[in-house]
Parts: structure tokens; sequence; C-alpha cells
């Protein structure tokens, strides 16, 4: 697909098509084998091929997938062994279910849930509790300073790592951003280092700066063939592709930088300095997001109304330009 013989195909969708047959064969019971077959053709396929349509596929979502499947399989299982079947599935067969599994478990079920039900292959008018959203705590600032300074000095560490780590402790990036960087966001004229994460870009600061550029001079897994002429940031070990967020995510915990968490530090950060829209148009956020993180953090930029401030309004003019 890199040297374009084969059209392009999402890697992680062709991994779902060819792990379903292997989780349908397992399922010995055919009216739950039929179930879970449509399920997966009807709501899980079409929703993977709609988000590669629209953006793309990550580790996480091909993971949820199979999670929903695999989750709907031990449901119908489990609804067996209360000897009740989908179609007679009653809110107390619900309610105990959701008592007795993790919030992972209740998640992975809940699209499951509304196709049967969509699909009157239960009752409609079950009730599916209500989600419940946890969040992880952000670092403090002193321990994000901390971080950033021992990635900025540490050279027995990976200077990938750093880089990768520097970014979103500094700039509040989420990995399935930071691997689709590429050598063209980085900004250089000599002097000035900037960071095109959205608009305008961001300046890079002197230290970073001279970490970012001795790591673009010499990015590992560029041997292969189709990777020497890589314009990816973070080259992956595949031909054309950047590297996995989860492998990313996992070497970073391991060097001590909890990324979730790290994240979480750097835009409350930003936001306790500049305007929730200025935050968001620099980073790449939704403006309702960081407006949203500016009051959980108690910032004081709330007044700051949204939209280009380079422009004046219609009939406005400077001070002292009528009449003058």
């Amino acid at each position: 697909m890199a040297s374009g013989v084969l059209p392009d195909v999402d890697k992680y969708i062709c991994s779902f098509q060819r792990w379903l047959p292997g989780h349908l064969a397992g399922i010995a019971d055919p009216e739950h084998l039929k179930t879970i077959k449509l399920f997966a053709t009807w709501r899980v396929l079409p929703h993977l091929r709609e988000r590669a349509d629209r953006s793309r596929i990550t580790p996480s979502v091909r993971g949820f997938a199979a999670e929903q499947i695999t989750c709907a399989t031990a449901f119908l299982q489990w609804l067996s062994a209360r000897n009740t079947t989908l179609a007679s599935l009653g809110q107390l067969d619900i309610d105990a279910w959701f008592a007795e599994n993790t919030e992972r478990g209740r998640t992975s079920l809940r699209p499951f849930l509304n196709w049967a039900m969509q699909g009157c292959r239960c009752p409609r008018s079950l009730s599916i509790p209500a989600q419940r959203i946890s969040r992880r705590p952000a670092l403090s600032e002193d321990e994000r300073l901390a971080a950033l300074g021992r990635l900025l000095t540490d050279t027995d560490a990976s200077m990938r790592l750093r880089v990768a780590g520097v970014i979103v402790l500094l700039y509040a990036q989420p990995l399935t951003r930071v691997v689709q960087l590429t050598v063209d966001d980085v900004l250089h004229n000599g002097e000035t280092t900037l960071l095109r994460l959205g608009e305008p870009a961001s300046p890079v600061p002197t230290p970073v700066a001279a970490l970012l550029l001795a790591y673009i001079a010499n990015r590992g897994n560029m041997n292969t063939a189709t990777n020497q002429a890589s314009r990816w940031l973070f080259p992956g070990r595949r031909a054309g592709q950047p590297a996995r967020t989860d492998h990313l995510s996992a070497l970073l915990g391991e060097i001590g930088i909890p990324v979730a968490a790290a994240r979480g530090a750097a835009v409350r950060q930003q936001l306790l300095e500049l305007p929730a829209p200025v935050v968001a148009d620099a980073l790449g956020y939704h403006d309702k997001t960081t407006s949203r993180l500016l009051r959980e953090t108690g910032g004081t930029w709330s007044r700051y109304a949204a939209g280009d401030h380079t422009r004046s309004p219609t009939g406005w003019a400077p001070r002292g330009t009528h009449g003058s």
C-alpha cells in the first residue's frame, strides 16, 4: 500500500475482520452466533468504516470494537445461565448485569443493547443506566515542570520518547495527534522554531527546539525502502505508517510520563495564562473543550470572546481618525 501497488485499506479494519471469524467459531449456541454475527455486520463494522472515512482508526478504537463483540457474547451467555433470552430481557436483568460488571464492561455493552432495542430484538422500553464519566487527576504544576526538566536533560532516555513527552507536557497534545505530526510541522528559520499544532503555530522554547531539531536529524525507523523519505515526525516500523499510539504511550509510561495526566496538567496551565479561545486555536482543541476545562480550572478569562480579534467591527475606526 505504501508503494502504491495495492489500494489503501485501513489496517485496523483488516485486523478486526481477521479476528472476527475466530471469535464467531467459538460461539456454540446457534442463536447467539446469529445475533453476534448480525451485530458485527450491521453495527460494529459500519461504525468502523464510518470512522475511517471521517478521520482514522486508532488501536484503541480497534480494541473497543472487539470488546463490544466479546462483551455482547458474554452477556448472551450470562442470560442463558439465568434461563433468559434477549427477546425476554427485563429491566431486572440489565440492572443485575450492570451491578456485577466494571464500568469498562458496561461501556462495551451499551452499543449492543442500543442496537438490540432499535432492532426490536429486545423490549424497547428498557432503560440503560447512564454512563459514569471519570477523569484521571492531572499532574501538579511542580510535577509537570519536573518531568519536563527530566526529559530535557536525561540523555539516557531515547530521544524519540523525550521529544514525544515534551510535546505532550508542553502543548497538551494527545498521542493520536502527536504521531500525525510531520517534519513539515516544525518550522525553523535559523533563529526561531515553531511547531504547527493549530493556528497560529506555537513557539518552541530554545532548549526544546535544540532537542527537536537534533531528533529530526536522526529519526529512527528510517531504514526500510519506503521509509527513507518518510515525513512523519515519528515514523513507525510499518512502511509509510507513523508510530502506534498505544506502543508510544506504554513506553512513555515506563519512563514516568503518564500521558493523560500530563496532558491535563499542560492544558490547565495554558488556560491559566491565556484565554480559552486562544488556547483552542493554537493547540488544535475545540473551543467548547477549553471553555469547559477553564471552568473546572477556575481561570479568569471567562469573559474573553472567541473569534478573530484582528478584524475591526463594521463602522469602527481608531480614535482620532474622525475629523482630525
